[in-house]
């Protein structure tokens, strides 16, 4: 019985393929593109953090799954993800300190 359960789950389960489908159709909404102001108040900790998932998760173009999702995406809306990562280490005064862990991290 588990392994009937379990081989119905794994029918079930979205494709990579269908996941950047609905990311694609979601991003083709009208109003999508329009610039939002979001005030938030977060610690230099999470920024630090936050710029880091951004980038790892724009880089994982080795991975077969983020690879059919990243490919799905627009460079120019990538390029913002970049640069917004950028920015809120820049807001936050981090530059410096991410450059000197990226250092450490490559050694």
């Amino acid at each position: 019985m588990s392994e009937r359960l379990n081989n119905l789950k794994h029918e079930s389960m979205p494709t990579t393929t269908d996941v950047a489908k609905v990311y694609d159709t979601i991003l083709s909404i009208p109003g999508m593109n329009e610039n939002v102001k979001i005030d938030i108040r977060i610690s230099r900790k999470n920024v630090l953090l936050l710029n880091s998932v951004i980038k790892c998760g724009l880089s994982a173009k080795d991975d077969d799954k983020s690879a059919n999702l990243l490919a799905s995406i627009p460079q120019e809306t990538l390029h913002e993800l970049d640069a917004f990562a950028d920015e809120c280490l820049t807001k936050a005064g981090l530059n410096e300190l991410s450059e000197k862990l990226k250092a450490l991290s490559t050694k």
